[in-house]
């Protein structure tokens, strides 16, 4: 009886245990710059006194609605209590938390919390021997790695508290730089903290290189057109001048033919000769 009542005690404290609680589990969230993300919430069937947005060193003003005036106009609230941030930019890459507060009547309240993760992408075409500054260099971030297009291996660029590990780059005012950009610096680029958690990724391409090829067919095609207008004026309009003269020289040389032997009468050969 006893053993079988710790069993049942131990396989309790073990489920418990292993059941993470409500809202630590990080929601990830991705999204390109530019764009609106929504951090979701399922709320309760109760009425919400307040929503709470929180970064880890900074608390966010939620607007009611999209049409907000204010410093932070760009978060918004939409149905119960999903969060928008429209407008996307690098530096809102992060952890958020969310805590929405219900009406009731305890003197003590707790908040239902969410956790999300919000990566942010994008995709930037650089010409080549041109700076490109990256906006990147979060507060949060630890270290920017880069994949070439021709590889499959990330190499580190750059750490914080270290120096860049190339003279081309530079840091300054949380911007990374490039200087004079080349075909090696092609490929993707990613931000990650302290944790190897991916807060960024930026793809870049040179510009140009994409529409070579296109151009290229462009031109041969117009070439082709060019040529086809060449030989029909040189070689294929005499030609067909040269066949219609030709009719028309046929023409007028058969045609009196034709009515001479139209308009002749016939002659009988069973008719003979008188003799004299």
């Amino acid at each position: 009886m006893f053993r079988c009542l710790n069993l049942l005690l131990l396989f309790c404290f073990i489920s418990y245990s292993g059941t993470p609680p409500v809202g630590t589990t990080p929601v990830s969230v991705t999204e390109k710059t530019g764009e609106s993300v929504t951090l979701p919430c399922k709320s309760e069937a109760r009425e919400i006194s307040v929503v709470e947005l929180n970064r880890p060193s900074e608390n966010i003003l939620v607007c009611e609605k999209e049409e907000c005036k204010s410093e932070n106009d760009r978060v918004f609230k939409e149905g119960s209590c999903d969060v928008v941030i429209k407008d996307l930019i690098f530096s809102d890459a992060g952890k958020y938390t969310l805590n929405v507060y219900y009406n009731n009547d305890q003197t003590e309240v707790k908040p239902q919390t969410l956790k999300y993760h919000l990566h942010i992408h994008d995709e930037i075409s650089v010409k080549k021997g041109e700076d490109l500054k990256l906006d990147v260099l979060l507060i949060n971030a630890d270290k920017v790695e880069h994949q070439n297009t021709i590889s499959s291996e990330w190499t580190e660029v750059w750490r914080r508290g270290h120096r860049v590990n190339s003279d081309r780059l530079t840091d300054h005012d949380g911007n990374l730089t490039i200087n004079e950009f080349t075909a090696n610096d092609t490929g993707t680029y990613r931000v990650l903290d302290s944790n190897n958690e991916i807060w960024i990724t930026v793809s870049v391409t040179e510009s140009g290189s994409g529409s070579k090829g296109k151009l290229e067919t462009e031109d041969n095609t117009h070439n082709e057109q060019l040529t086809a207008v060449y030989w029909f004026w040189c070689v294929g309009l005499p030609v067909i001048l040269l066949v219609l003269v030709g009719v028309i020289v046929f023409v007028v040389i058969k045609k009196p033919q034709c009515l001479n032997r139209l308009y002749s009468p016939p002659t009988d050969q069973n008719t003979k000769e008188p003799d004299l």
